[in-house]
């Protein structure tokens, strides 16, 4: 183990040694290189922040309206049906809008029913199996300038739909 660590303590130094070892033998100024490279990293910066606003707005504005709750409470007597675990179906619903907000709720879901209880299996392979979607798509059209994502957003929301129910069908087969 203390070799890993050791590894992992010098992988970025040893990288940076390596790049700027690289640009002296090519003849390449190298400090010309980075500030142009920062200068690019900041106007995609100002590119995606408007966007990035917007969307953590929208995200606080969904979080605190109970809207949420209220979709719970809406889908919970369809689920039952199925035999869907609603304990799980906040994390669902968030998932694909907010990574911070879902991992609070994953970890929500953690503390109530346990890390090695079948919700907290289901929760942990959601997480691992889906995506931060909107914010994903947010990001990445935004800073390439493609502004119909429509068709990449329902291909997305599929992707996630398939990932959650997978995860509650794998994890049912596997316990």
């Amino acid at each position: 183990m203390k070799i890993i660590e050791y590894f992992s303590n010098i992988a970025m130094p040893l990288m940076i040694i390596i790049i700027v070892l690289y640009g002296v033998i090519e003849r390449k100024k190298v400090f010309d290189i980075f500030l142009e490279g920062a200068k690019e990293g900041i106007s995609v910066v100002f590119n995606i922040f408007p966007t990035l606003v917007g969307l953590f707005v929208a995200i606080g504005a969904l979080r605190s309206s109970g809207i949420i709750d209220l979709i719970i409470n809406f889908l919970t007597p369809v689920l039952n049906l199925v035999n869907f675990p609603t304990e799980i179906l906040p994390l669902a619903l968030i998932r694909p809008i907010s990574g911070s907000s879902s991992i609070a709720v994953a970890t929500d879901i953690m503390n109530k029913f346990g890390v090695d209880s079948n919700i907290g299996l289901m929760a942990s392979v959601i997480m691992g199996s889906t995506e931060t979607t909107v914010y994903t798509i947010a990001v990445y059209t935004s800073s390439v300038g493609i502004k119909k994502t429509r068709f990449v957003l329902w291909a997305a929301l599929i992707a996630d739909f398939v990932g959650i129910v997978t995860s509650v069908v794998v994890c049912r087969f596997l316990s």
